[in-house]
């Protein structure tokens, strides 16, 4: 349960990051740096294994603790580390079905020569994937004091 609470709490501090810092600071340039920056924050997440293990092992991490907790008898807990799991599920669906196909599709804007078609899909990717990583963060922070709380629990049960 330890590693599912610091997995869930590096991802939500990734996505708290660019809610407050990321993204303000993008939408405060030209479109040009925002598809460039965008574009290089997307490979570099793509291209890094870490991120995609921290990502895909925080909900295996929290589904496999729900599973223990409710083996060894401590319901209470596994019921909080269930609605964590739920909650990040959530963030993962979220992302592959939002996020994801956004920067698809900001991909295909070639940065030197936003024309009006490129201009439509930052305005379309500024609002949607901002609004979606702004839910992806509370979710991700309901994941994760869930998570806190089902410590707590077990940490009262195992004495």
């Amino acid at each position: 349960m330890m590693l599912s609470t610091v997995l869930v709490g590096l991802m939500a501090g990734l996505f708290f990051a660019f809610d407050v810092s990321v993204m303000p600071g993008l939408a405060a340039g030209d479109e040009r740096v925002y598809v460039t920056a965008m574009r290089a924050f997307n490979a570099a997440i793509d291209g890094n294994p870490l991120f995609g293990m921290v990502f895909v092992l925080a909900l295996l991490a929290a589904a496999g603790s729900a599973v223990v907790e409710y083996r060894g008898g401590r319901r209470a807990t596994a019921l909080w580390v269930g609605a964590a799991t739920v909650a990040y599920l959530a963030v993962l669906v979220i992302t592959f079905t939002v996020n994801i196909p956004l920067n698809n599709e900001l991909a295909g804007v070639d940065p030197a020569s936003v024309g009006a078609d490129g201009l439509a899909i930052v305005e379309r990717f500024k609002t949607t994937w901002v609004t979606t990583n702004i839910i992806r963060t509370v979710l991700c922070t309901v994941a994760l004091a869930a998570l806190a709380r089902a410590l707590m629990l077990h940490g009262r049960t195992t004495r």
